[in-house]
């Protein structure tokens, strides 16, 4: 079982990584869902852990329709990004009409070479996730999709992920599940849902606030709890 924790300053991806996080997702503005978080972070981050960093490249919260320009801009984050020597990154792009922007990734993912790519939960808005995972099992590089299943919280759309989790069984695409998984309910999510893979923010956090830091003990008795899966 892998346990993904964001971090959004050094002092997180250092608690992360004491407490039993096996991998890091690195952000910034996370009250806007998300977005990039600035190079000199990512270096400092990248040279202080052992663990895995995947780094979010979402350069605004206004949509995931990216225009040319937004593109661009993406693309110099990545360069970066991967020059930094972090592990992975976490991005995704809708077109208009609300479908996966296949256009974008063309123009993005070389541009990560050598990087695990995380498709993140721009997923959730698609209307047919079942097609749209059909369509990121065309790139390889494309290694998970962040997900809940949808719009609502994970644990309210358990058979949806669980339909995910069988349609990449034998496949290199994995599902990430996260977006209100707790502590308490991690157990029983994963068992009924098949996830090798789960994503947590503000749960292990001092007053599950997105802005606390990491509370040490909680997330340190969430990876020994984890571990019976492994």
């Amino acid at each position: 079982m892998i346990l993904e924790v964001i971090a959004t300053c050094i002092d997180d991806a250092l608690r992360a990584e004491e407490n039993g996080a096996n991998r890091l997702e690195l952000i910034t503005a996370v009250t806007e869902g998300g977005l990039t978080p600035g190079i000199g972070l990512i270096r400092q981050v990248v040279g202080a852990v052992q663990i895995p960093v995947h780094v979010m490249v979402r350069p605004h919260s206004r949509s995931f329709v990216y225009s040319k320009l937004d593109l661009e801009t993406m693309k110099a984050e990545i360069q970066a990004i991967n020059e930094a020597g972090a592990a992975g990154i976490v991005v995704g792009a809708l077109t208009a009409e609300g479908l996966i922007d296949e256009n974008a990734l063309g123009v993005l993912l070389p541009w990560a070479d050598g990087m695990q790519i995380t498709f993140h939960r721009a997923f959730d808005e698609l209307e047919d996730q079942l097609a749209g995972l059909q369509t990121l099992m065309r790139y390889p590089q494309i290694t998970r999709v962040l997900t809940s299943g949808g719009l609502k919280p994970a644990t309210e759309a358990m058979p949806a992920i669980r339909r995910l989790v069988e349609a990449t069984e034998g496949r290199s695409l994995r599902i990430l599940a996260g977006n209100g998984l707790t502590p308490e309910a991690a157990g029983s999510f994963i068992e009924q849902t098949g996830v090798t893979e789960v994503h947590f923010g503000s749960a292990v956090r001092y007053g599950r606030s997105g802005l606390g830091p990491i509370d040490p003990v909680q997330l340190r008795a969430l990876a020994d709890s984890l571990a019976q899966y492994s």
